[in-house]
């Protein structure tokens, strides 16, 4: 059989202008930070600097809490819906405009491939402005009462994996909703964030709508508790999500948290078994499984699993591992050297466990953050590679013979954020998907997401809804 190898197709890096220094976003200006601190954001992939970026301090959280408490009561608050639209589009179309530029600082910077920040996060990061902004002018038809109210003040903090995807997400419903805006960034993830301050700059959003503070956690940790939040919106570990719980407690703050996840990606015996395999692929190595809602326990029906599994590992030896600006990369680097080491230690107590581990052949860079795509079989409920989050391109394959034991076994961890289910049996589907303890079952697909539809967890896998009518409902008052 006739191999055919893909030539390399580098987008280019001369689209994007990395600065050597980055200030924090404060009222419409960029700003130095009053401590004179900074930390180097890394490219993954090759470990080079990209950039000097602020590390904000308590009085520099101060200042931008204040900048966007008076935006909040002198512009933003009082201004018509209509009129906030207006902007919430403009800033829509400039990121349609300046997609390919964002795609490519969103890959070098997080470690991404580009098809998948240019053909995925773009798209839906231009979605989400143009959706909320059709929601600014009628907010009194949102089934939220007659005549909803913003809170206020909206302190946000972002994860590292799908960066500007996710300010989206946070930016979006609350300046639809009339809030103002305190967003800070992952320390390891800032650039498209402080690209799009330089957006909202362009826009001309009047100053202080949008802030963005950069820093680590003891930036994010001092937003958090500053008096003058009224709202707080946090993606990222469940760690640290009890932490922030713990300190809104007690105060008249409002809270969504969308944290980790297990996800169950149960295939039944009636599955079609192609689609089934695309779809665990793209359920657990997109992003390089730096997906909170991947599917990462493949729960499969006892008469099929030794044909899923051929088939899987036929389809797994087809990804490739490289630069992620090549458009041909399936996956790219991992983010960070710490996350690597992660992934390292999970992997090695599968093995440890006596799980049986399984990797395509792959030639991984020698420089930057790399991990081949994974497999795990043997699996156990009891093994830590089945109830922790890797976060990382690693499948643990479980095996069922009936429904209710895939229920059971789905339902079997503390996360509760998503869940996928292959069959060619509508009532199956319905019935599974009524039972599982997920915040977003997909029937055969995986990972699809639209600004209209909404998104959370249960239990450990946070609370409150992002996207779609719901996502309005944390950032209004009735």
């Amino acid at each position: 059989m006739a191999v055919f190898e893909y030539a390399p197709a580098p987008e280019s890096r001369s689209i994007v202008d990395v600065q050597p220094t980055y200030g924090l976003f404060i009222n419409g200006e960029f700003t130095d930070p009053r401590s004179g601190e900074s930390r180097k954001t890394v490219n993954p992939a090759t470990e080079e600097v990209l950039a000097e970026v602020a590390e904000a301090d308590a009085s520099d959280v101060d200042d931008a809490v204040r900048a966007a408490r008076r935006a909040y009561e002198a512009v933003w608050g009082p201004m018509r819906g209509s009129d906030r639209a207006k902007y919430l589009f403009r800033i829509a179309r400039i990121i349609q405009e300046r997609s390919r530029e964002l795609a490519v600082l969103e890959s070098i910077d997080n470690g991404k491939p580009i098809k998948e920040s240019r053909d995925v996060d773009l798209p839906l990061v231009a979605a989400h402005f143009f959706y909320y902004a059709g929601w600014a002018d009628k907010l009194a038809y949102a089934g939220l009462g007659p005549d909803p109210k913003p809170l206020g003040v909206a302190g946000q903090v972002i994860p590292w994996n799908f960066p500007l995807l996710m300010l989206a997400w946070k930016i979006a419903p609350a300046l639809a909703a009339g809030n103002t805006v305190v967003l800070k960034p992952a320390e390891t993830t800032p650039l498209t964030a402080l690209l799009f301050a330089q957006i909202c700059q362009q826009a001309d959003l009047p100053p202080g709508v949008v802030n963005i503070v950069t820093g680590g956690g003891a930036t994010g940790a001092a937003l958090v508790a500053h008096p003058d939040i009224d709202k707080v919106a946090f993606t990222g570990s469940t760690e640290v999500g009890r932490q922030i719980a713990r300190t809104v407690a007690g105060t008249r703050k409002r809270l969504t948290l969308e944290l980790g996840g297990k996800a169950a990606n149960i295939v039944f015996d009636d599955a079609p078994l192609d689609q089934a395999v695309e779809g665990i692929v793209n359920g657990i190595f997109f992003n390089q499984g730096h997906v909170c809602c991947a599917g990462s326990r493949l729960l499969v029906q006892e008469s099929i699993a030794d044909e899923l599994l051929d088939r899987l590992k036929r389809r797994m030896t087809t990804l490739r591992v490289g630069d992620p600006l090549d458009k041909n990369t399936d996956i790219g680097a991992i983010n960070s050297a710490a996350q690597l080491e992660k992934i390292r230690a999970l992997s090695a107590a599968g093995e440890a466990e006596g799980a049986q581990r399984w990797s395509p052949p792959c030639e991984l860079p020698a420089r930057g953050y790399w991990f081949a795509p994974t497999l795990f079989t043997g699996v156990s409920q009891t093994h830590r590679i089945a109830r922790e989050e890797i976060f990382g391109p690693v499948l643990s394959v479980l095996t069922f013979r009936t429904p209710a034991e895939a229920v059971e076994k789905a339902n079997n961890t503390p996360y509760g954020l998503s869940a996928g289910i292959w069959t060619e049996k509508g009532s199956r589907i319905l019935a599974i998907a009524d039972q599982l303890r997920a915040g977003v079952v997909w029937a055969n697909t995986f990972n699809k997401f639209d600004p209209t539809s909404p998104f959370g967890g249960y239990k450990e896998s946070g609370y409150g809804r992002e996207g779609g009518r719901h996502g309005l409902e944390a950032y209004l008052a009735r």
